[in-house]
C-alpha cells in the first residue's frame, strides 16, 4: 500500500492531476491487498488541531477543489474510457455481432455523412490502425473498431445501447460492490432513460452509443467497481466481494462463454506486449493481461483521466490491479501504465511473494 501511495502522490503532483487511486486485489477471494487514494487527509487534525497552521490545514481539507476527503478508490465516480473495451468485446462476441476473426478497417476516424448537406459528423480514433480483429482492437485500443461493434456502421451490425447497458451491468458496472467500508458509490452506465432524466434534449442519438462504447459520454465507474469487473474476466466468471477484513462470500457466478473469455484475455495479453498500449509491462518477469484507458474531459477535451488495469500472472491469475490518475492536462507525459510499471518494480523488490 505504501508503494502504491508513494508512486501515486509523486505522479499526480508532478503531472498536474487532481488526484488518483490505486488498488490491488485477489481475483479469487476479493481480499484487498492494497488500496490508496490521493490526496489524503490527516484524521488527527480533526481531533487535535491546535496551532493556527493546523487549523488552516483542516479547513482546507473541507474546501479544496481537489477533494482530499473523498476516498477515490471507493467513492470516486470517474470516466473509465477504454478500460471498458474488454467487456464490450465479450458482449460483441457473445451476441454474434463479430467473431474472433472479424476484421474491421480503422482509417483514424469514423465519418457519418450528413444527408441534409451540412458538415459530416466525425468520431475520431486516436490513430489509424488499418484492418484489425478483436484481439488487436483490445491490444491497440482502437476506438473506431468499438464504435462499429457498439453502434453499428454500414454493413457492420452493432450491439445497440440496450445490450451494451445489459452487459456492462452484468459485469458489475453501475452497482456497489459491498466492500466493508463506508461511503461506497456506484457508477453510471448511460442509457436512453438516463439521458431523458439528465438532459433537456433527452433523445438518445447514435453518437451517444458510439461514445458509450468506448467508456465516454456519461459513463462513470469507481476504481473498486472496475477491479471487481476485471477480476471476473481473470477468474472465469466469479463475482467476488471486495473486503479488507476477514472473509467474504462471492456475490454470484456468471455463466460466461469460456472461449470468448479466452479471446478477450488474449487481447489483454497482447496489450501488455510490444506494440500494445500497455507495452511498459512487456519486460516484467511475469506475464500480465492489461488494458489502458485515456478518458477525455472538458468541453475541448483539455483534461484526461489516465487508467491502467489488468491482472497477473496471466497463465494463472491471482491478483488484479487498478491505477488511475484523475483529471490532468491532456499534455501530461506520464501514462498510468508507466507508473504502474514502476509500482511493479518496487513490488518485485520489496514484496516479491506477490509476483509468484
Amino acid at each position: 500500500q505504501k508503494i502504491f501511495f508513494n508512486h501515486l502522490k509523486e505522479a499526480v503532483d508532478a503531472q498536474g492531476f487532481s488526484g488518483g487511486a490505486g488498488i490491488m486485489m485477489d481475483v479469487n477471494t476479493g481480499e484487498i491487498i492494497a488500496m490508496t487514494s490521493y490526496p489524503e487527509y490527516s484524521n488527527n487534525l480533526f481531533i487535535n488541531a491546535s496551532s493556527s497552521e493546523e487549523k488552516e490545514k483542516k479547513s482546507n481539507y473541507l474546501t479544496s477543489n481537489r477533494k482530499p476527503m473523498l476516498n477515490r478508490a471507493v467513492s470516486g465516480q470517474i470516466v473509465p474510457g477504454s478500460t471498458v473495451k474488454p467487456f464490450m468485446a465479450y458482449a460483441a462476441l457473445n451476441e454474434g455481432v463479430i467473431d474472433e476473426f472479424k476484421n474491421i478497417y480503422s482509417s483514424g476516424a469514423l465519418v457519418i455523412k450528413n444527408v441534409y448537406g451540412g458538415p459530416d459528423t466525425v468520431f475520431k480514433d486516436w490513430k489509424a490502425h488499418g484492418y484489425i480483429d478483436i484481439k488487436k482492437a483490445i491490444a491497440e485500443s482502437s476506438d473506431e473498431y468499438f464504435y462499429q461493434v457498439g453502434g453499428g456502421y454500414k454493413d457492420q451490425p452493432g450491439l445497440g445501447i440496450t445490450r451494451i447497458e445489459k452487459y456492462m451491468k452484468m459485469f458489475g458496472f453501475a452497482s456497489s460492490t459491498g466492500v466493508d467500508l463506508p461511503g461506497e458509490k456506484a457508477g453510471v452506465v448511460p442509457s436512453p432513460e438516463w439521458k431523458k432524466k439528465n438532459f433537456k434534449d433527452g433523445d438518445w442519438l447514435l453518437g451517444n452509443t458510439y461514445h458509450t462504447s468506448i467508456g465516454q459520454y456519461g459513463f462513470q465507474t469507481t476504481p473498486l467497481e472496475l477491479i471487481r469487473s476485471i477480476s471476473i474476466i481473470a477468474n472465469g466468471g466469479t463475482i467476488v466481494t471486495p473486503h479488507l477484513v476477514g472473509d467474504a462470500e462471492p456475490a454470484g457466478k456468471l455463466d460466461l462463454n469460456q472461449n470468448f473469455l479466452r479471446i478477450v484475455r488474449q487481447g489483454m495479453r497482447m496489450a501488455a506486449e510490444e506494440g500494445g498500449t500497455a507495452h511498459y509491462f512487456n519486460d516484467l518477469p511475469f506475464k500480465v493481461g492489461a488494458k489502458t484507458g485515456t478518458a477525455q474531459l472538458g468541453y475541448n477535451n483539455e483534461r484526461v483521466n489516465s487508467w491502467s488495469t489488468g491482472y497477473f500472472p496471466y497463465e494463472n491469475p491471482k491478483y488484479a490491479f487498478v491505477y488511475v490518475m484523475e483529471s490532468g492536462p491532456y499534455t501530461n507525459t506520464l501514462a498510468a501504465s508507466k507508473v504502474m510499471r514502476a509500482i511493479f518494480a518496487d513490488i518485485i523488490d520489496q514484496a516479491p511473494e506477490y509476483t509468484k
